[in-house]
């Protein structure tokens, strides 16, 4: 089992959880509430690509070195073969024959490591475009429930059994024209009765003195 298979869950599973539970909570809640697990179970599956890609690169190190001192201990074998000395041949052949095993496990290591590594970028980056879609997704549902909203309140704005309804509203208007336009025509015939008044006063001396 590779790390990527660790995990509790996958991605694809949990999709099929969350819109199998929609009926009994609000699926947008909960939408929300898996996009952010999902986002916290890509970073860590992120770290651990990353540890996997640190841990070839030591895997590489470790045979480069390897390869060399197999190489030195080869050299140091044929020089111990032709001065004819047994204990020398001896000594380099079990060195040669220690890093060769050792090199071809950590070349069988470091090709499995790179499969791995390689099977969890791909993943890694599934996981990436699923949360992508997840969040396209989320807006389309916040947008549906936006307009249904949006419907429901102007819906009962517009319905006549709603206190607050359009005709309602005409009708507080044209009372309320009604009345600035009598209380206008009041304040005219007032203003023309004052007028009527001030003449009247000052057209009173002037009979006087004719009389």
């Amino acid at each position: 089992m590779n790390l990527f298979q660790r995990f509790k869950y996958t991605i694809e599973a949990d999709l099929h959880q969350l819109f199998d539970k929609k009926e009994q909570k609000n699926p947008i809640a909960m939408l929300n509430q898996y996009i952010r697990e999902a986002e916290k179970q890509t970073e860590q599956t992120g770290k651990l690509l990353e540890r996997q890609g640190q841990l070839k690169e030591k895997l590489e190190q470790e045979f480069k070195q390897n390869a060399e001192l197999l190489a030195k201990r080869e050299a140091q074998l044929t020089l111990a073969t032709t001065s004819g000395e047994q204990d020398l041949i001896d000594f380099a052949s079990d060195e040669v024959a220690a890093y060769t095993a050792r090199n071809n496990t950590l070349q069988a290591s470091i090709e499995a490591s790179t499969r791995e590594y390689f099977e969890l970028e791909r993943k890694f980056e599934t996981m990436k475009h699923k949360i992508k879609d997840m969040k396209v997704r989320q807006l389309q549902l916040m947008g549906k429930e936006n307009v249904t909203r949006a419907h429901h309140q102007m819906d009962g704005m517009i319905a006549k059994n709603n206190k607050t309804n359009f005709e309602d509203l005409e009708s507080y208007i044209d009372k309320l024209a009604y009345q600035i336009d009598k209380d206008h025509e009041v304040t005219s015939f007032e203003s023309r009765l004052a007028q009527l008044e001030k003449n009247v006063a000052e057209d009173a001396p002037l009979l006087i003195e004719n009389k």
